[in-house]
């Protein structure tokens, strides 16, 4: 989901695991040469979706990394088709408020047009969630956490799910 700390909490969380990070925003951004919110202002939604496609293919193929997909990548199937069985999927969940406040630092584009952020980020979480939690192997809530206690705690997450699924 966006505004959910992926970013945030990933490259701190990669850096201390001593593996590489991947942000597919920053990716996206990277490909193209200009920031993804001018592709879909230019282009559209479908454009986004494709270049998101190519870059998940890109990831699938990586090992020991962590990456911190885009917030609607789950949302779609054939994302998470070439993503499926390449490594642990975990949500981090913030109260909606809490991400709206988040979200309205970035600003970034409206999935449904012609709504409010506010009303974008209820309407994307009240018609995705079950796709959101069906994805994840683990769910994280990342609300009045400081950083260094989310990558304690996600490190011990991540180190019992290994161990267990051995």
């Amino acid at each position: 989901m966006i505004g959910s700390g992926k970013t945030t909490i990933g490259k701190p969380l990669a850096a201390s695991a001593g593996v590489p990070f991947y942000d597919l925003d920053q990716e996206m951004d990277k490909v193209l040469g200009h920031s993804f919110h001018r592709l879909i202002r230019e282009k559209g939604w479908v454009a986004f979706r494709e270049l998101e496609y190519s870059i998940c293919k890109r990831f699938a193929a990586l090992d020991n990394a962590i990456i911190g997909l885009g917030g609607g990548t789950v949302r779609y199937d054939w994302n998470m088709d070439i993503l499926s069985g390449t490594g642990l999927f975990i949500l981090l969940t913030a109260h909606l408020d809490e991400i709206i406040r988040r979200v309205k630092i970035a600003d970034r584009p409206r999935v449904n047009a012609g709504t409010t952020l506010e009303e974008d980020v209820r309407v994307i979480w009240a018609k995705s969630k079950k796709k959101y939690l069906d994805a994840a192997d683990i769910v994280y809530e990342t609300d009045d956490k400081p950083i260094d206690r989310c990558i304690s705690e996600l490190k011990t997450i991540i180190r019992n799910h290994t161990l267990s699924s051995r």
